[in-house]
């Protein structure tokens, strides 16, 4: 009896295993397990997507409300939903540098036209702070439609691949979504960000030297001395938050120098590998500039038209700091940077020659 006992459990066992092997390898079930697995945990993340976006909004009406603004939900809706770009013909490559830079103006244009229209009388700064705030918005709003459009493809589809991957990504996209979230504090408050460290090294180089327009919301410092070399600086012009168009603006001074300048140096915040300390400078060669294309190829055609050598020189940062309140760490990496670009004028610019030292990146809070 006892060993028929024992048979009839290890033939139960052996039938078991066999229906299971037939599901895993015969079924769909297993595939529909990871589908919901991976479904609930996009969902819960979506969540969190929703709630970062409603506050960002929720914010941003606030602000508007400050500034005396009578409907700011409605001029808050109205932009995150508008105002994309959509990039020039690239099949046919000729003169697209042209035609992107035609259309990111024309966009700029609209975009501080709609402003002008639905909040007159806002101060310069006031605006460019506005509209990189309503940028930051309209991002995040972009960013949560791509994961939901993702997201229920993955469902109707039954593509629990899709869905893996999405999930795996989460994290990731969560974190920087939280970066840009909390910088909104910075514009609204004209605090320095990370990205200010191009414009602040500049600053501190030229000391209190008058600046002067040289292109739209662009600025330049002439009549800088440093151990009897002439230094020319540009950034963008503050303590607004824009980048001002850094490209057109030393193109027009060179032209303006006749080509008389011995080095170009740029400087700008660079993203660090996780590997990398936070403040570190690096010095390279090229036009240290992030931008799509129309401000950094002025930069380098100026400068192989008259074959002037480019220096860069950049301070290491992760996405989160560059985008946030300037932290100690970076802006000691702005010190050692101004130590950088000083030493390269006194070592590879002879005296009496000139030399054109530009700060890359979003001036607000820095004049």
């Amino acid at each position: 009896m006892n060993m028929l006992d024992v048979s009839d459990i290890w033939t139960l066992i052996i039938v078991i295993i066999f229906i299971l092997s037939f599901i895993l390898n015969f079924t769909d079930i297993p595939q529909r397990i990871q589908l919901w697995r991976f479904a609930s945990y996009v969902r819960r993340k979506l969540i969190q997507v929703d709630d970062i976006e409603s506050d960002v909004r929720r914010r941003l009406v606030n602000y508007l409300g400050s500034l005396g603004i009578k409907t700011p939900r409605e001029i808050v809706d109205n932009f995150v939903n508008n105002y994309f770009l959509i990039e020039p013909v690239n099949i046919e490559p000729t003169d697209i540098i042209r035609r992107l830079a035609h259309l990111i103006r024309v966009r700029d244009t609209n975009i501080k036209s709609y402003i002008d229209y639905c909040m007159p009388g806002l101060t310069k700064v006031d605006k460019h702070n506005l509209i990189v705030a309503l940028e930051i918005a309209a991002v995040i709003t972009i960013v949560n439609k791509v994961l939901k459009h993702y997201f229920k493809t993955g469902l109707e589809s039954n593509n629990w691949v899709l869905l893996m991957q999405l999930a795996l990504e989460m994290p990731r996209i969560l974190k920087i979504i939280n970066a840009y979230s909390k910088a909104l504090d910075a514009f609204f408050l004209g605090t320095p960000i990370g990205d200010a460290a191009g414009p602040l090294l500049v600053k501190y180089l030229v000391g209190g030297t008058e600046p002067k327009y040289i292109a739209e919301d662009t600025v330049y410092f002439d009549g800088v001395m440093l151990n009897n070399r002439r230094v020319y600086a540009i950034k963008a012009e503050g303590p607004g938050a824009t980048v001002g168009r850094i490209g057109e603006a030393v193109e027009k001074l060179v032209e303006k120098l006749g080509g008389n300048v011995a080095r170009i140096i740029t400087v700008d915040a660079a993203l660090k590998l996780e590997s990398e300390v936070t403040g570190e400078v690096a010095e390279g060669v090229g036009a240290a500039i992030g931008d799509i294309g129309p401000e950094k190829i002025s930069i380098e055609r100026v400068a192989v038209k008259y074959g002037i050598p480019l220096d860069a020189v950049v301070i290491k940062m992760s996405q989160e700091e560059a985008i946030n309140t300037m932290t100690k760490e970076v802006y000691d990496g702005v010190l050692k940077a101004l130590d950088k670009v000083k030493n390269i004028i006194t070592s590879r610019v002879r005296e009496g020659e000139s030399v054109i030292v530009v700060g890359v990146g979003n001036t607000v809070g820095v004049l």
